[in-house]
């Protein structure tokens, strides 16, 4: 028999005001409406658990494979210092991929802090997040990013890099691209698919080695104001 009008509305109302108030969890500094145990309450004396879940048992067996699958190679980038990285953009499709678009959810906790530099007048920007998968707490990790200038849209552009750099660090948790954490891996990776090439700054002409991938053009991958040198310097 179908439910009433008005049960119907009820019920979607209250989905929405549950999911308010668990997200705000995530938004609490630690003030007003959080007891010494890290439960928060609200007025009606709700306690909610923001680890909720956290290690009540693991994810089944189809899904870890895919969390703890190999990396393609391929997909593997390195920085000019030698930091090999993988794309954040593959962490989003892998998590997609095993917990199904809409199963998990990187929320923020706490608000974002910003650090100025007065040295290079660069600017620190932090925020902590957490990850839900299958609504369930799966990691926690803070996002930083460094940026310069002012102005709306470089600090959307620096909270947006912050949140993807916590996003790739609660992932690890998950077991997702873990080889880029093992030094072994790391330093075989760079002997088989990169290179390093002996670059000269384009205003301070001070000289350095800089990575690359063996199958990129120099000329084309060094970053501005870098540039390859035609030899190594004596």
């Amino acid at each position: 028999m179908a439910l009433p009008r008005t049960n119907l509305f009820f019920r979607a109302v209250w989905s929405v005001l549950y999911r308010k108030r668990m997200v705000r969890v995530f938004y609490c500094t630690g003030e007003e409406g959080v007891g010494n145990d890290g439960l928060y309450t609200n007025s009606e004396h709700t306690r909610i658990d923001p680890f909720r879940g956290a290690s009540q048992e693991a994810f089944p067996e189809k899904i870890s494979t895919i969390l703890m699958a190999p990396i393609n190679q391929d997909d593997i980038e390195i920085k000019p210092d030698g930091l090999l990285y993988l794309p954040e953009i593959k962490y989003r499709r892998i998590l997609n991929q095993s917990f199904g678009p809409g199963g998990w959810a990187l929320l923020p906790r706490g608000e974002s802090l910003q650090f100025q530099n007065e040295k290079d007048k660069s600017q620190l920007i932090t925020r902590e997040y957490a990850l839900f998968c299958s609504g369930r707490y799966a990691s926690q990790a803070v996002g930083e990013h460094t940026f310069y200038g002012q102005g709306n849209m470089v600090y959307g552009k620096a909270m947006e890099a912050a949140k993807s750099n916590a996003l790739v660090r609660c992932c690890k948790d998950l077991g997702i691209a873990s080889e880029l954490w093992d030094p072994k891996f790391v330093s075989d990776w760079k002997e088989q698919f990169a290179k390093s090439v002996w670059c000269e700054h384009s205003f301070t002409a001070e000289k350095r080695k800089l990575w690359l991938r063996s199958d990129r053009d120099p000329a084309k991958a060094i970053p501005y104001p870098w540039k390859s040198m035609a030899a190594n310097p004596k």
